[in-house]
């Protein structure tokens, strides 16, 4: 117990080695559950909460604990919450896959916890994947009565994100059938699975608008978890793919004349070339005819499975010193870049709560701050938390999207409610319109890219005409 709780403490560092957890939307998901207490207490007309199940588990834990303790510290609890769930989830699937604890792997599975998804701030999906691995790792090794715990897990995988439910009951699937058929035919059942994919690519490509990746196939292997802020995280990737790919070879040839030494590595292989590729298969983004926005970014969120079944594979692997001494390098070296790269992004969003407090009461202000150079991490909603309590963030985009909680009535004084708006606002090129007004705008104005300032916007403005964005 005194291990779990020291790597509990450990996995939990960065939700405090800065004043505020710089994580993408987190900031937009903690304005909206201020917004949603202003609603609550009539205090925000226009504005209004839709009955909704899923994509929302988050939101509810952090309005629950906002109503007990301020939102800054209801902030704090949830991120823990959330991480913990998913390390451990993620730790407890390895370990079902495997049927030991792989220690050496927790390196490794810190770093994916802290990942891409992680920094993105998609919490909900995040809880959610947490949760399936719980909910897998339970299905996988459990007895049939402790198969109702797996169970009871599903919906609140649902109620927090669908896409983590959806890759439960798949995964849940495959691995019943697949742990009760022999080695050929796990094949046949492998192939009918790639067949799946295939057909269900054709019926969304033919039903629906699909968006592709931003970056090309070969880059999402689950390595591209590690890459944040900028290229020098491409070093930390390949060299993490290649200590995975030379310890599982050397393992291999040490195994070769043991009895069916693949034995432990099958079905957790089988489900990363799937996982993998579903990558190549299913859309990046899909436009859906109910929602004003598209449902993005799905390759990105799908690698962090890629990732963790990568590490059930590993974890079937005799542990070595050198493997603790690879990723335990590899791990201190990702946190001191994550480290000093969100700490330029916690300096910023302080300037911005100074600039907002110059203002008067209840303004409108939008926002334009494009990330680092090769950066893959969005810094947007830094704005959207530095209001709560004394401003609203006009561009938020959430209940413009129709896939939150919140939302918005035309006409309303707090937020726009047109999708295209919120999205020209952020690249910075939506014109300014009278009914706009009273607004202002925060940019960057040096080249850097971190420096801060505010200016007041005029009907017919480009909102982000005096912006200078890094190269």
């Amino acid at each position: 117990m005194r291990k779990i709780l020291a790597i509990s403490v450990a996995v939990l560092t960065p939700c405090f080695w800065h004043r505020h957890i710089e994580a993408g939307d987190l900031g937009s998901h903690v304005y909206n559950a201020w917004l949603a207490q202003l609603i609550e207490h009539g205090h925000a007309p226009g504005l209004w909460i839709a009955r909704q199940w899923n994509n929302v588990l988050f939101d509810f834990l952090l309005s629950a604990l906002g109503a007990i303790f301020s939102l800054r510290v209801a902030e704090k609890i949830a991120v823990s919450v959330a991480v913990l769930i998913f390390f451990w989830g993620a730790f407890a699937l390895v370990c079902a896959a495997t049927r030991r604890a792989p220690w050496f792997l927790l390196p490794l599975l810190a770093m994916i916890s802290c990942g891409w998804t992680f920094e993105m701030g998609f919490f909900n999906y995040y809880i959610s994947l947490g949760l399936s691995f719980f909910s897998l790792a339970i299905f996988w090794r459990g007895k049939t009565w402790e198969r109702f715990i797996a169970l009871a897990l599903a919906p609140l995988a649902f109620l927090a994100h669908p896409l983590g439910f959806i890759w439960l009951l798949a995964a849940a699937a495959y691995i019943g059938i697949a742990a009760a058929l022999s080695r050929r035919w796990q094949f046949v059942l492998f192939a009918a699975a790639v067949a799946a994919l295939a057909i269900l690519h054709l019926y969304l490509a033919r039903h629906y608008i699909m968006d592709p990746p931003d970056f090309p196939y070969y880059f999402f292997t689950g390595g591209d978890q590690f890459v944040l802020f900028g290229a020098r995280y491409n070093l930390i990737k390949d060299a993490a793919i290649l200590l995975a790919i030379v310890a599982f070879v050397m393992e291999l040839i040490h195994r070769r004349r043991e009895p069916r030494a693949g034995a432990s590595y099958a079905i957790p292989l089988q489900l990363y070339l799937l996982a993998e590729l579903g990558v190549v298969l299913l859309p990046d983004g899909i436009h859906l005819p109910q929602y004003p926005a598209a449902i993005a970014l799905l390759t990105e969120r799908l690698t962090s499975i890629s990732a963790v079944l990568a590490c059930c594979g590993l974890g079937a692997i005799r542990p070595r010193k050198w493997h603790w001494i690879g990723f335990g390098t590899l791990a201190l070296i990702f946190f001191g870049f994550f480290y000093r790269d969100t700490a330029i992004i916690d300096k910023m969003e302080t300037r911005v709560e100074q600039l907002v407090r110059t203002l008067p009461a209840n303004q409108r202000v939008m926002a334009t701050i494009v990330p680092f150079p090769a950066s893959r991490v969005v810094m947007q909603h830094i704005v959207d938390r530095a209001c709560i309590g004394h401003c609203f963030s006009y561009g938020n985009y959430e209940p413009a999207s129709g896939q939150f909680r919140v939302r918005a009535l035309p006409g309303n004084p707090y937020v726009m409610t047109n999708d295209r708006d919120t999205a020209a606002m952020e690249e910075g090129w939506y014109e300014v319109r009278p009914q706009d007004l009273p607004a202002y705008q925060i940019y960057q104005c040096s080249l850097a890219g971190t420096d801060l300032c505010i200016a007041p916007l005029a009907a017919g403005d480009g909102n982000d005409d005096l912006g200078i964005h890094p190269p």
